[in-house]
């Protein structure tokens, strides 16, 4: 009876316990958060901030980026300050070399921003500073720098292209049946980043487009994630993740999803072996014995890897429906690169060799411009260690986040001139031959030390489907003219998708 008794008393007191301290946490929550909302009204009454928190850019902007754009353009230093969020804003390629290189150390990810992420990234590279960020970028750069791996991606996005593109869409040629490039875009570098990274093959460009409970809860978990970077205060997201309460509640389940998934991809691989295989999740198995680890540095590839390629071939066809006269060149292009090498018996000669496509200057420079306009990651923040300057006398204060936008900055009439707004290949050309710009000026990759190193094979990827669709199918956006609404997330998404018609060339 004793033993039973000194139980109940002890539940009770572990009960007592946790309703104060959930009660403080939550009071604490809200009372951070009515000190910011005061701050707020008493500090800051610029029009920007003002504009920010009662979303009055929406009557004159569909974007967000696009506000952004706007404000830059007018500044004349091509920097703003949106104090709301305590956030420089730069287009300033000065100021973005000054961030990714001359100050590097001064300007890391920060832990608000580490933790917007880190229940989905955790520990991995694109989450994290110093030591780690060192060994995980050392680790990264020796396998995807080598040639063996590459030439593996290669094979997977060749077999992806040949057994189920190119099927998925002769399937639909000629039928008048709307298809969602973009949702087609997803499912096939899903299907390539998971065969790279974990060695698994989720299946999601099959003919049925069967839907995959793992790449729902990973988009889930991406778009939830980005989303909190949207609230004016981190305390308001912090407080609805104690709570488990609302967006904060569905990220958990998600990330639980994803997480159970990473994990069977680590217990299957430790049992039939890894040595021998050349998946991402294995070659990083060799050195590290983490689990937790090896899960965030995998995941965190499986972000970068999938949506990039996927938005960025996007933009590209968006682009393309508008401007037929680079499809064909583009075309041209590929007829003459192939023609210069003599036909065999077995190959089809609509497939370009890894080799034939580093010959193709004009598709690599198409493919450029349209990054330039539609950027995947359209901006990319820091946080300022210590005070600074930036060279366009720009004060940073230490916390504060700085800011650089691709987006804006590809926009920007002092940066690419009168004709910034239109896509135009030919700007990356100097006598047929592409000519590449200062990464600081284009910093769609990154630039510095933290450049991508997933750069070369991206593009890679996308040349791929851009030659494979282009060669055989008319691919028509049924309203190419009008512009794209993004979805908030950590890359771009077109919100509604990217309705298609299918023709199949020479029918």
């Amino acid at each position: 009876m004793e033993s039973d008794s000194s139980s109940l008393w002890f539940c009770a007191v572990c009960s007592v316990f946790s309703f104060v301290f959930f009660s403080f946490t939550v009071l604490f929550s809200l009372f951070s958060l009515l000190i910011f909302v005061l701050r707020l009204k008493l500090w800051c009454r610029c029009e920007i901030c003002k504009a920010f928190l009662t979303s009055s850019w929406t009557k004159d902007f569909d974007n967000l980026c696009d506000w952004y754009t706007h404000l830059l353009k007018k500044s004349s230093t091509g920097s703003i300050h949106i104090h709301v969020l305590g956030n420089i804003v730069t287009a300033d390629p000065g100021n973005v070399e000054h961030i990714l290189r001359t100050r590097f150390e001064n300007y890391p990810k920060g832990k608000p921003f580490s933790a917007l992420l880190g229940d989905l990234l955790g520990k991995g590279i694109f989450n994290v500073d110093g030591d780690s960020w060192k060994f995980q970028r050392k680790t990264a750069s020796l396998e995807l720098g080598s040639i063996s791996i590459r030439m593996h991606a290669f094979d997977i996005v060749e077999s992806e292209v040949r057994t189920r593109l190119i099927p998925l869409l002769s399937s639909v040629s000629g039928k008048q049946r709307v298809l969602d490039l973009q949702d087609v875009f997803r499912r096939f570098s899903f299907d390539n980043i998971c065969k790279f990274s974990f060695g698994f093959d989720p299946g999601c460009l099959d003919l049925s487009l069967p839907v995959s409970e793992f790449a729902e809860a990973f988009d889930l978990a991406s778009k939830l994630s980005a989303q909190r970077g949207l609230a004016p205060s981190s305390l308001i997201w912090k407080a609805k993740r104690v709570l488990n309460l609302g967006s904060e509640k569905e990220l958990k389940q998600a990330i639980k999803m994803v997480n159970e998934f990473a994990q069977r991809m680590i217990n299957q691989r430790r049992e039939v072996g890894f040595s021998d295989r050349h998946d991402l999740l294995s070659r990083f198995m060799g050195t590290i014995h983490d689990d937790k680890y090896l899960r965030d540095i995998v995941v965190s590839f499986l972000l970068a890897g999938r949506d990039t390629v996927a938005s960025g071939l996007t933009g590209f066809f968006l682009l393309l429906s508008q401007h037929p006269k680079v499809e064909s060149a583009i075309r041209q292009e590929l007829k003459r690169v192939l023609s210069a090498t003599p036909p065999s018996s077995s190959d089809d000669r609509r497939f370009v060799s890894f080799d034939q496509m580093r010959e193709m200057h004009y598709l690599h420079a198409a493919l450029c411009e349209s990054l330039r306009l539609f950027p995947p990651v359209q901006h990319d923040s820091k946080s300022a260690q210590d005070d600074d300057v930036l060279p366009d006398h720009t004060f940073v204060r230490k916390g504060t986040r700085v800011t650089y936008h691709p987006y804006a900055m590809g926009r920007m009439e002092r940066i690419w001139g009168s004709d910034c707004l239109e896509f135009n290949p030919e700007r990356w050309l100097k006598n047929g031959r592409y000519i590449p710009e200062s990464p600081y000026k284009y910093p769609v990759f990154q630039a510095g030390l933290r450049v991508c190193l997933g750069k070369e094979m991206a593009l890679v990827e996308m040349k791929c489907v851009v030659l494979a669709i282009i060669s055989r199918f008319n691919i028509r956006v049924l309203n190419p003219y009008q512009g794209p609404r993004f979805a908030p997330g950590l890359t771009a998404t077109v919100r509604g998708g990217v309705p298609v018609l299918v023709q199949q060339r020479g029918t």
